[in-house]
């Protein structure tokens, strides 16, 4: 065994003791209380209307459940704190950013931040010349021999007046004239044409660049102004200013630059557009506007509007978020980046970042039984897997080590969302190669504030004024636990799949000239894709999966047979089918085949893209299709292709298991997850041949060795995981720790009966009575008080050990509502906080044993309590306040949210296959 080697089996069995035992290994203690591996939250400042008693509250709240970072966003204000409101940047503004960052350091935690106030970036020092930009062009028809001399307008007023740039008239016999000079210009609206239509009759495009009047949502005191221009570097430059005076001696304080998802509306134009589209596509827009503006489905019209598309996303990405990167390192800050929504390539945007970030909107569909999703209380989700991987993706090719997620964004109406809820989501990222969860969100609420407290619209809202931050803690421990693995070693998927951009920038797209690619409306764009598909059949059958761009492709070589890019090494490179494709691309593809890379197509393209010289182009593109026929020639079965050169997929996925894989060194780490309906139970392959396996369990820290089978090129692990649960396997070479727990089932469950005491502990509007019973129902029925009570209450019970031996016992506390801390005999056991809401809880005394449940439920009765009594809470301005739908918020039409612990309980004894 080699150094390294032997090194990396250190690591690996270490990192499981400082997991579950937090020894003397300084390193992995590091590891363990990383602040990267926590969840981070977004932190919502109102009016910026914060204090420094009330953020060191806050920030230790964070860190004493196990939040690692914040990332402040300063957002509008509450009504009546108008007096202390704090403007964006002001020096008061900035004394609270030092603070913050100072307490923040203090608890070994970090700091993001917005370059801005809401969203999207915008503000004060946005000038109209750098605002957002949209192209104006009014079109009229001139007959031959008449002469035109009038003052050439929008078709409509503009509320900023828009800037004519040109004048072109196209004539009836093909001509073209730029009559641009014939303008006689006295002010921005004043544009005199004075010009005869001599030899045809012609119709004139006059083009100006407008603005589009977006200022940025949901601004924060000192922050209001126009949206940037995404397009313009200049713009970009002026934008920072006030961020270098800013930032100048806080350089490296802060974590990050956050920039959310595009938002910037009907922003399809800036002013040097025309230049840039000129050098970069080679040929003079100007001349073809008609076919960039038609409304028709021809060729011609297609190929423009991809040119146009194409220029859009080129500008966005060099003018603007290469730009801003490059900003933020040069003050020792790395940026954050969702880039979907742009008009642009995805995969490059979100490369362009130091970390990309996907999002979460909505809820989504899970089999797992007990799993609740009450239609009322959800909006339909949007977290599509291979909409999730344009970001992992992205940051797995370019070498990006962290891949965020804004997590959870309007996963159930407000104050319905309970921890269990939660878990699938986040596993969902995960699988799908994110591996640093934020929050969406947290918004900062000072003491002063009546409870619920200061709220933002479309958030969970994760602080200490929500009942569930009283279980949260262990939610964001799971969650610390697989990230702390997720974030060692590499990614390990063995395929890359191109993505055809030009097939999308080429489409009609009922006319409109600009494209967006946004996560709201993945039907425009992605499904019934060859390229969606071809990524949902590999994913299917077991294969890892990035996704690669023209780019990309550009920086790709070949060593060993393997394609090798800056983040990393892969098998084999799959070609979706695919209408067009840049002949540079192809030739590219070509080379790298003829180097020994193993790439598979799918279908050869039928087209380059874009208008410049395609005729040309495309001749040359099906020459060198004819003279490498054999090397493009398709597939028609791609699994059969891969297993031929030898690409296997885990075909673990055939028990309906969801795995992502890691590599270390020459080990795989494997992270498993069981959202079906059924308990899978058996021997389960891993396409690596003869490890010995570690189990983990991240949710309660117990590991050991499994019970394996092996074989040269397999190896399988004897697993039992409910539906619900995940565990990680870790490969390595020999045994390293003890066997694995395998508990079964030593009889029949047993259920747990008698008389319930039940304390309300601690909540509001006030404690209820203590009650007794014998059958549990929701604490609701037991009084209007109850109904209306949102907090902690304890359960106890005294019961009789059964007449049965047993090793350990399982403890099924059925239908909770919503999480429960559990003691046995006065020893706390765990936290039950997500289905299936079981502990296993050692042995029972004889005798008498005392089960004492702290259940907590949602804040929604409260809240419903308050809004019926005509209590009023919700007094932010701007968006005050809606629900999952974007209507106005009303709790009183709710019916009381099930509170409590609802059962059946039952203790099932168990017994251990393996002898440790």
């Amino acid at each position: 065994m080699t150094l390294k080697k032997a090194c990396l089996f250190t690591v690996i069995t270490l990192t499981f003791i400082s997991l579950a035992s937090a020894q003397t290994v300084s390193k992995f203690r590091l590891q363990e209380t990383n602040n990267t591996n926590q969840p981070w939250a977004r932190w919502w400042w109102m009016g910026s209307a914060v204090d420094k008693p009330n953020l060191k509250k806050s920030l230790i709240d964070f860190h004493k459940a196990g939040i690692g970072g914040v990332e402040i966003t300063p957002i509008y204000g509450v009504k009546g704190e108008e007096n202390n409101f704090i403007d964006f940047l002001s020096p008061k503004w900035l004394d609270m950013l030092d603070y913050t960052i100072h307490v923040s350091d203090s608890l070994h935690m970090q700091v993001d931040m917005v370059l801005g106030t809401g969203w999207p970036y915008g503000g004060p020092q946005v000038t109209i010349p750098h605002a957002a930009t949209k192209l104006i062009i009014n079109k009229f028809e001139v007959k031959k021999g008449e002469i035109i001399n009038q003052n050439i307008t929008t078709p409509k007023p503009e509320k900023v007046p828009a800037q004519l740039l040109y004048v072109v008239a196209y004539g009836d016999n093909g001509s073209y004239i730029d009559v641009t000079n014939q303008i006689k210009r006295t002010s921005i609206t004043e544009n005199q044409l004075n010009w005869k239509a001599a030899k045809t009759n012609y119709t004139i495009y006059a083009v100006f660049s407008g603005k589009t009047g977006q200022e940025v949502k949901r601004s924060a005191p000192g922050g209001k102004g126009y949206t940037l221009d995404h397009y313009s570097k200049e713009a970009f430059n002026e934008y920072v200013v006030p961020f270098d005076a800013a930032f100048k001696g806080r350089e490296g304080k802060i974590r990050s630059i956050f920039n959310d998802s595009f938002e910037v509306y009907g922003a399809d134009f800036t002013p040097n557009l025309f230049d840039e589209f000129q050098k970069r596509r080679g040929y003079d827009l100007k001349q073809h506007l008609a076919e960039l503006t038609s409304t028709e489905d021809t060729e011609k019209g297609n190929r423009v509007k991809s040119d146009y598309r194409e220029t859009i996303s080129d500008l966005l990405l060099n003018q603007f978020d290469k730009s801003w990167t490059n900003w933020a390192n040069s003050k020792n800050f790395k940026t954050k980046l969702q880039a979907h929504g742009s008009p642009g390539n995805l995969i490059d945007l979100y490369a362009s970042a130091d970390i990309p970030e996907c999002e979460t909107f909505g809820s989504m569909p899970y089999d797992i039984p007990g799993f609740r999703r009450e239609k009322e209380d959800v909006r339909e989700g949007d977290a599509d897997p291979v909409m999730l991987k344009f970001s992992s993706s992205a940051a797995h090719i370019s070498g990006k080590p962290l891949v965020s997620s804004e997590s959870f964004t309007w996963l159930r109406e407000h104050f319905k969302t309970a921890l269990s809820q939660c878990k699938p989501e986040v596993e969902d990222l995960f699988l799908n190669g994110v591996n640093h969860a934020f929050l969406h969100g947290s918004t900062y609420s000072p003491t002063r504030a009546i409870w619920p407290g200061w709220k933002f619209y479309a958030s969970v809202n994760f602080n200490s004024n929500n009942t569930i931050w009283e279980d949260a803690p262990s939610l964001f421990s799971y969650i610390s636990n697989c990230q702390s693995l997720l974030q060692q070693g590499k990614p390990d998927n063995e395929i890359l799949l191109y993505w055809p951009i030009y097939d999308q920038w080429n489409k009609f797209a009922k006319g409109d000239m600009f494209m967006q690619f946004k996560i709201h409306s993945l039907a425009d764009w992605l499904y019934g894709t060859s390229f969606y598909d071809t990524t949902k059949n590999l994913m299917s059958k077991g294969y890892g999966v990035d996704f690669i761009s023209d780019a990309f492709i550009k920086e790709a070589v070949v060593k060993d047979g393997n394609i090798v890019l800056p983040g990393g090494t892969f098998k084999s490179l799959v070609i979706p089918i695919c209408n067009t494709m840049p002949l540079e691309t192809l030739k590219k593809l070509i080379e790298l085949k003829k180097n020994g890379a193993k790439i598979i197509f799918e279908g050869v393209p039928q087209s380059v893209p874009g208008f410049n010289d395609y005729e040309k182009q495309n001749a040359e593109l099906q020459k060198l299709i004819t003279e490498n026929k054999s090397l493009v020639q398709p597939t028609s079965d791609i699994l059969q292709s891969l297993s031929s050169e030898s690409i296997y997929p885990e075909t673990l996925v055939n028990t309906g298991l969801k795995f992502i894989r890691r590599s270390l060194d020459n080990e795989k780490l494997y992270y498993i997850v069981n959202h079906t309906s059924k308990t899978i139970d058996g021997m389960i392959p891993l396409q690596i041949g003869n490890k010995e396996v570690v189990i983990y369990d991240p949710l309660t820290k117990l590991y050991g060795n499994a019970i394996v089978q092996k074989s040269n090129d397999k190896t399988l692990v004897k697993l039992h995981i409910e539906p619900g649960q995940s565990f990680f396997l870790i490969t390595e070479n020999t045994a390293s720790v003890q066997k694995w727990n395998y508990w079964e089932t030593a009889s029949t469950a047993i259920p747990l009966t008698g008389k319930w005491q039940l304390n309300f502990d601690k909540g509001g509007p006030e404690l209820p009575p203590t009650a007794s019973f014998t059958t549990l129902e929701s604490w609701t029925k037991l009084s209007p008080q109850a109904e209306a009570f949102s907090g902690s209450s304890t359960y106890t019970l005294q019961f009789d050990s059964p007449k049965i031996t047993a090793e350990n016992w399982n403890l099924n506390l059925g239908d909770v509502r919503e999480s429960a801390k559990v003691w046995l005999n006065g020893t706390y056991i765990g936290t039950a906080w997500s289905v299936p809401y079981q502990l296993n809880i050692g042995k029972l005394k004889p005798g008498k044993n005392e089960l004492k449940i702290q259940v907590t439920n949602l804040a929604a009765n409260r809240v419903r309590d308050m809004e019926l009594k005509g209590i009023e809470w919700k007094i932010f301005y701007e968006i005050n306040m809606v629900d999952k739908d974007y209507k106005k918020f009303d709790a009183t039409k709710w019916n009381p949210t099930p509170s409590g612990l609802l059962g059946p309980v039952s203790i099932t004894p168990l017994k251990n296959e393996i002898k440790n």
